[in-house]
This record gives structure tokens, C-alpha cells and sequence, in this order.
């Protein structure tokens, strides 16, 4: 680093090559098991219930732990958290490569989450002790946002690619090298950084953090996938009742895990306000788009993975805009642009229908993931840069545990949403000569009718899918009005609470760091 300016040299950029691999590394395990649940089922013989949880332990811990994570970082030093945390993940892909029931996998993705967790606070708030120029923060968060969101791409095609050469347990390898690579450069590359204000770590808040994020996040997942039931439904209010918990435990601790006065800071509270409604509307319609390109349009799931790339250049293009504009414009008006740009794809949407070319969704989604995408590299700059730098990796985790819990929500209100216009428009129009059980699982979802329509006499089955289809594009086009609705929200949101901010911050002083051995 330049003594003269504080901007980054050689030596910092390379360190940000380093963060950004365990980056894309968790980014894509969140996917990597989508094409891999056909040969789990076959090889490990999972109960239902095993298999939801197989997919959903990653997520549950990874949102669980966050905060706890995070602030334990500002404590024992960030660089030494991000090497525990690559340690683990190593070790936990190689348990579940390896796993011979669904009981050890379910226990390997739970050590992938912890460690995930571990891992994710580390990457974002290092990026804070690296750059002190707000202009290369700004592009450095850019290429951070943009590798998180390509590794979320990327994730489903690598393990659709390993399957179709190795076993099941090849999509778990791919982060073993990287996890070393980060663990052998990370000494050299990395800069130490822990609070000088450590202070005692609050155990009882990470309890309380954990109880409230765990029950929260399974119940929305459950209720979205299964429906209604006793347990996930009394979930939610448990979680709740935790996060109330949580709430007064960060009051009145000595040293609480998360500084509650920093939502007191506009730009902090706007951003993630702000990216949690983002990730509710994008995140919510994801599922829409690749349930479309399967059961609509017959692709495998290989194939539509591959064609979900394609919008990826739009979110490549809008990252690198919004960081070249970022000195230039104002956040607000940023933002606000992004959102409407956003739900200018979700208006696209709407015309989607079930004989459409297919480039109408792919530039749909495209314009939808540009929009959104562009501005959520904004607010990780606010939020690194309003926090204390002694908070950074509180205040990263944070965002993030809001960003899986908008996710969350999106994806159980959106699909709920979708789901009972289907099934209300399958009501009473299906075609006759169905028995009661294939009329219930065609009427249940269009994944139903696909598996039903395939034992039927061609004629029937034909008519059977042109139904079901039709009713899917229903409930997808109230999903995007929905959508619409939140991103232009969002864009009045972003406006209101961030309309104070300059377009280019005021550059950030060194952080006063505790010495450690290299």
C-alpha cells in the first residue's frame, strides 16, 4: 500500500484474488447438490425428511452462525477466522464425499454451513482492511458482488458436469484445492486485523442468535416447500420469540455480538433494508424461472442450467457500471435507477407465456438480474464503510444473515403465491378421465402433471400438460407483479433513506490494527 495516498498497491489486489476463491467457493456449494439428489436417492436411500434436511442443513447453519461468526472475527483476528473456517470446509467436503448414509451427509453439510459461516464475514470485512480508498473499496466490493453472484450461477452446471463423469460425492471436491490455496496464501497475501476493543465474547447471544435465525429460517423454507404443518408453522413464532430474546440480550450485554446502535446510522440501516427486499423479489423469483425452463420448455436440467448463464453477461455488465458510476452519481439515484431497471424485467415478465420464445425470459431475467444485482454491490459498500472498522465483521455478517433471510422469505411468499394460483386454476379444469390420485398430484404442482402426463395416453397427456403449463405462467405472472411491487419499493426506499449520501465517500483512514505475527 501507497504510504503516501493509503490507495492499494500489487500486493492488496492479489490479497483480493485470494478472498475472492472461498467467495466463489460458497457461493456455488449453496447449488452444488441440485443434480445431485437423483443419485443421493439412489446410492444413500434418503426418507423424505432426510432429504429435505440434506439440502437444507448448508443454509440453516450458514444463516444460523453468521453473526456469531462475525463478530467473533472482529475478536480473535479475521485472517485466523478465514483460515479456521477454509480448514473446516476442507475437511467437511472431504466427510461428505465420502458420506455412506444420509445421516453422515446431513452432519457434513451442517459442518459446511459452520464453516461457511465462518468463512463469508472474514472475506467482506478483510476487504475493509485492505482497501482504505473508497474508490477501490467500491470496485473491489463490485468484483466481490459479482463473484458471489456468478459462483450462485456457476454452482448447479459444475455439479451437473462432475455427475455426468464421476460419483455423487464428486461435487463436493472442487473446494478442497481452493480451501488450500487460500490456507497457503492467505499467511503471505492477508493482513491480520482484530479489534482493539475485544472485550468478553457473548456466549448467551450467540445462543439466543442461533435459536432465533434456525427456527425462522426452516420454517419459511418448510412451509414453502410442503405446505402447511404443525411443526415448521410453530417454528416461525419460535424463531421470533428468539429474535426478541436476542434483541434485549444486545441492549444490556457488556459486549454484545452485534452493536444495535449502528442501525442508527441511515446508511446502514438503508442497505440492508434495502438489500433484504432485493433478495426477497430476486430470489423469490428464481424458482419461477427455472421451473419454466424445465416443465415449460422440456429441458433437462443440465441444459437449463446452461441457458440460465445467459443472463449472467446483463449482472456482469451492470456490476462493472455501477462501480465506474459510484464516484459519479449518487447512491440514491444509483439505486433507485437499479430498482427500476429491476422491475422493468419483472414488467417483462408478465408477458411471458407458456409458447413464448425462449429469448423473452432470458432477457427478462437478464434485465431483472441486472437491476437488482448492480445495486446490491452498492450497499456492501455501505455497509462496510458505515460501520466502525473494529465492527466490519459484526456489521458484514449482519447483511448478511438479512440477505438469507430475505431469500427465505422470497422464496416461500413468491412460490406460495404462484402455487395457489395454480392450483386454483387447475380446479375443475383438468381433463376428464384422471383417477383421484394423478388428479391430486397433477393439481399439486406442475412437476406432478409432468410425471402424470408421461403414463397417459398421448392425446390426454398432451391436454393435461397444456393445462398445467398454462396455470404455471398464471402464477408466475402474479409472482413478477409482486416482484414489480417490491422493486419498485426498493427504488422508493433507496431513495428516501439514502438521499443524504454523497456520490463519493469520504476516504477512510487506515484502521489502527492490532500487531500480529505475519
Amino acid at each position: 500500500m501507497t504510504a503516501t495516498t493509503g490507495r492499494a498497491g500489487r500486493r492488496e489486489w492479489i490479497g483480493l484474488a485470494v478472498l475472492l476463491l472461498p467467495t466463489l467457493v460458497l457461493a456455488m456449494d449453496m447449488g452444488v447438490l441440485f443434480f445431485a439428489v437423483p443419485y443421493i436417492s439412489t446410492t444413500l436411500a434418503p426418507s423424505g425428511t432426510e432429504q429435505l434436511w440434506i439440502m437444507d442443513m448448508y443454509s440453516f447453519l450458514l444463516a444460523g452462525l453468521l453473526i456469531t461468526m462475525g463478530s467473533l472475527g472482529d475478536r480473535i483476528g479475521r485472517r485466523r477466522l478465514l483460515m479456521l473456517g477454509a480448514a473446516g470446509f476442507i475437511g467437511a467436503s472431504l466427510f461428505a464425499a465420502q458420506a455412506d448414509s444420509a445421516g453422515e451427509l446431513i452432519a457434513a453439510r451442517a459442518l459446511l454451513g459452520a464453516a461457511g459461516a465462518t468463512v463469508m464475514p472474514s472475506t467482506l470485512a478483510l476487504i475493509r482492511t485492505l482497501f482504505h480508498d473508497a474508490k477501490q473499496r467500491q470496485i473491489a466490493l463490485g468484483a466481490w458482488g459479482g463473484v458471489l453472484t456468478a459462483g450462485a450461477t456457476l454452482g448447479p452446471v459444475a455439479g451437473g458436469l462432475l455427475l455426468d463423469h464421476f460419483w455423487w460425492g464428486s461435487a463436493f471436491l472442487p473446494a478442497v484445492p481452493v480451501m488450500v490455496l487460500v490456507l497457503l496464501a492467505a499467511p503471505v497475501l492477508l493482513p491480520e486485523y482484530r479489534s482493539p476493543r475485544r472485550g468478553g465474547f457473548d456466549l448467551l447471544g450467540a445462543v439466543l442468535s442461533l435459536a432465533a435465525i434456525l427456527p425462522l429460517v426452516y420454517g419459511v423454507k418448510t412451509l414453502a416447500v410442503d405446505g402447511w404443518s404443525l411443526l415448521p408453522a410453530l417454528a416461525v413464532p419460535t424463531g421470533l420469540a428468539f429474535a426478541f430474546a436476542f434483541y434485549r440480550r444486545q441492549r444490556t450485554a457488556a459486549d454484545p455480538l452485534l452493536d444495535l446502535d449502528l442501525f442508527r446510522i441511515r446508511a446502514f440501516s438503508g442497505a440492508i433494508s434495502v438489500n433484504t427486499v432485493a433478495m426477497f423479489a430476486m430470489m423469490g423469483f428464481a424458482l419461477f424461472t427455472s421451473q419454466y425452463l424445465q416443465l415449460v420448455k422440456g429441458m433437462s436440467p443440465l441444459t437449463a442450467s446452461l441457458w440460465s448463464l445467459v443472463p449472467s453477461v446483463g449482472v456482469g455488465a451492470s456490476v462493472g457500471l455501477s462501480s465506474a458510476l459510484a464516484g459519479k452519481v449518487r447512491p440514491a439515484v444509483l439505486m433507485a435507477g437499479g430498482f427500476l431497471i429491476g422491475a422493468t424485467g419483472f414488467a417483462m415478465m408478465t408477458l411471458v407465456g407458456a409458447d413464448s420464445p425462449l429469448a423473452l425470459i432470458l432477457t427478462a431475467a437478464g434485465v431483472l438480474a441486472a437491476g437488482t444485482v448492480g445495486t446490491m454491490t452498492l450497499t456492501a459498500e455501505m455497509v462496510v464503510s458505515a460501520a466502525p472498522v473494529e465492527r466490519a465483521g459484526a456489521a458484514s455478517a449482519t447483511s448478511e444473515t438479512a440477505v438469507e433471510l430475505g431469500s427465505s422469505l422470497g422464496i416461500a411468499l413468491l412460490g406460495a403465491a404462484g402455487a395457489a394460483v395454480y392450483r386454483s386454476r387447475l380446479d375443475g379444469a383438468l381433463p376428464a378421465g384422471l383417477d383421484g390420485e394423478a388428479a391430486h398430484a397433477a393439481q399439486d404442482t406442475l412437476g406432478g402433471a409432468v410425471t402424470v402426463a408421461a403414463q397417459l395416453p398421448a392425446r390426454l397427456g398432451t391436454d393435461l400438460l397444456d393445462t398445467a403449463r398454462t396455470a404455471f405462467v398464471q402464477g408466475l405472472h402474479v409472482a413478477a407483479v409482486v416482484g414489480l411491487l417490491c422493486a419498485a419499493g426498493a427504488a422508493l426506499l433507496a431513495y428516501r433513506l439514502l438521499r443524504h449520501l454523497p456520490a463519493t465517500p469520504a476516504p477512510t483512514p487506515a484502521p489502527e490494527a492490532v500487531p500480529t505475527a505475519a
